[in-house]
């Protein structure tokens, strides 16, 4: 059974508005029988912290493209994306590229 693990997320660049303004969370997943990857932290943020309008955060499993994702301060796409496994004391980072003119 994986432990319970710490992460750090942050929510930058229009997307902590999902989030009640609020731009950085430390959580605590709890203990599952498999170990926490992205695809599962997605669904916990979505029922957990998420606010409002899902469909500018997530589109089908992922993020919705323009939002940039940074594991340890690396680009997700180097890391596995959404089958990378979390690690005790990861930081993840959801960045909103995508801006209103």
């Amino acid at each position: 059974m994986a432990a319970p693990i710490a992460i750090h997320l942050e929510f930058g660049g229009g997307a902590e508005l999902l989030f009640n303004g609020t731009k950085e969370h430390h959580v605590t997943l709890p203990n599952q029988s498999e170990p926490w990857d992205m695809k599962q932290l997605l669904v916990w943020i979505q029922r957990n912290l998420l606010k409002e309008r899902p469909e500018l955060f997530v589109q089908g499993d992922s993020v919705r493209p323009g939002i940039l994702v940074l594991i340890n301060d690396a680009d997700w796409e180097l890391m596995g994306e959404l089958d990378y496994q979390l690690q005790d004391q990861d930081n993840v980072v959801f960045i909103s590229t995508l801006h209103g003119g």
